[in-house]
């Protein structure tokens, strides 16, 4: 494939290097003079393990140029990828002035080209920005069918990003709506074992990718450091932690929807931080972990109130499914906070019995929600019947047992994913989707 890469920092030298090396014919572009030099010199940019060797290679076989001509670069390749910088503003926010620049080059290069053309958004930018850079300089070509528009962004790190080119952790591309792609050019450049989602999400990725890693950065860091304080090797307390590749290293947790609760999570997180601070250790990440449970807590309460019915119906009120562990439930605090508003409330929960519950769970809720037993019902289908707006916590029956029961003027709140929901005739809105 003919490929033209616009920006030839880190990003645009080893995307240059690594695609030339799988047999592509690649012409960066770029403004500085220096950088395109050292391209036709088959010389590397940036200090990157094996790019030396790449770069010269590629430029020995011929498959590698630069040229400061953004109209030739778009001319003279079929696809074009542009890695060009997004710095920072003073303020924090994004800089996508460069960009913006690079995408009026190609489109008018494309409409001079006057035949169909790949365009590839490789540059770190927020979401929404690929739509806006499409609203601005390529409408007009998408609609004559004259470029395809993809968001993949790039995991590669400084040090192994060759290696991570060749065998990348994750494969993203970003389409208009999430469809398949239509032709084969960002899988073939950038990976087979692509997943898909519409551009929004794609962009969504990179960032959520930075943060993970940052938090895991900041939480070992703490850890480390309330460790070190008590004597202990933080470094083998966080070996031995990510030994566990079922809870901790694993895909359980990382599911948007309820806020933590339970009898321990609640519990030792404020146990540990409440120590920390006594002891005069900062661990601002920790502090912070109840703060934000609050906050996604809060976002539920706020998408419950802003419906125009006081008539709520809970599916599920303990802590998780299979339990009837109702300490440090956000169910319990979406109910309590409720009734204190005034709200007229009806609740199911199958594995709940007031009359079962024994020591610090019956404390807790003859303290919160005295007349608990007054507002539990004996089906789903019955709260659902009394309310306008359900709040699904859990899975507590088959849609097809609630249909006969929803109504078209219903609102379900979705908490945990419970998907099958939208197949029922009413108004679905999931907590975080």
């Amino acid at each position: 494939m003919n490929v033209s890469i616009f920006g030839l920092g880190y990003v645009g030298a080893v995307t240059a290097a690594c695609l030339a090396e799988r047999g592509h014919s690649i012409i960066g572009a770029d403004v500085q003079q220096p950088k395109v030099q050292a391209f036709n010199d088959g010389l590397s940019p940036i200090v990157e393990p094996q790019l030396d060797d790449l770069m010269r290679s590629a430029k020995d076989s011929g498959r590698l140029r630069a040229t400061t001509d953004a109209m030739e670069a778009v001319r003279s390749s079929d696809v074009s990828i542009i890695c060009v910088g997004t710095p920072s503003l003073e303020s924090g926010r994004l800089n996508l002035d460069f960009v913006r620049k690079v995408s009026q080059q190609i489109a008018d290069g494309i409409r001079a080209k006057g035949s169909s053309h790949v365009l590839i958004f490789r540059s770190t930018m927020l979401p929404g920005s690929t739509r806006s850079m499409v609203q601005d300089f390529f409408a007009e070509l998408m609609q004559a069918g004259l470029v395809a528009i993809y968001y993949c962004p790039e995991f590669l790190r400084e040090g192994t990003a060759v290696k991570d080119f060749r065998e990348p952790s994750l494969c993203v591309v970003g389409t208009h709506d999430g469809s398949n792609v239509a032709g084969r050019e960002p899988l073939e450049l950038l990976g087979e074992n692509a997943e898909i989602l519409a551009w929004e999400g794609a962009e969504m990725i990179k960032y959520s990718c930075n943060y993970f890693h940052a938090l895991k950065v900041g939480f070992a860091n703490e850890i480390g450091r309330i460790a070190r304080h008590v004597g202990v090797d933080g470094s083998q307390v966080m070996d031995v932690l990510c030994r566990d590749e079922k809870l901790n290293i694993s895909r359980y947790y990382m599911k948007p929807g309820n806020p933590f609760g339970g009898s321990c999570l609640p519990k030792d997180v404020s146990a540990l931080g409440s120590f920390a601070r006594m002891e005069g250790v900062s661990l601002p990440v920790l502090d912070n972990v109840l703060n934000s449970n609050q906050a996604h807590l809060d976002w539920l309460l706020k998408m419950i109130t802003a419906k125009p019915s006081r008539k709520v119906g809970i599916l599920g009120l303990s802590f998780k499914k299979d339990t009837d562990d109702l300490r440090g439930s956000p169910m319990v605090s979406v109910a309590e906070t409720l009734l204190g508003r005034g709200y007229e409330l009806h609740i199911y929960d199958a594995n709940l019995n007031p009359s079962r519950l024994v020591g610090a769970n019956e404390a807790e809720i003859s303290r919160r929600m005295p007349h608990l037993a007054q507002l539990l019902r004996d089906t789903p289908e019955e709260v659902i019947a009394k309310c306008d707006i359900i709040v699904a916590a859990q899975k507590v029956a088959k849609p097809e047992q609630l249909r006969a029961s929803v109504r078209k003027d219903q609102c379900v709140i979705d908490v945990n994913g419970w998907r099958d929901l939208k197949t029922l005739d009413w108004n679905y809105e999931g907590i975080c989707w």
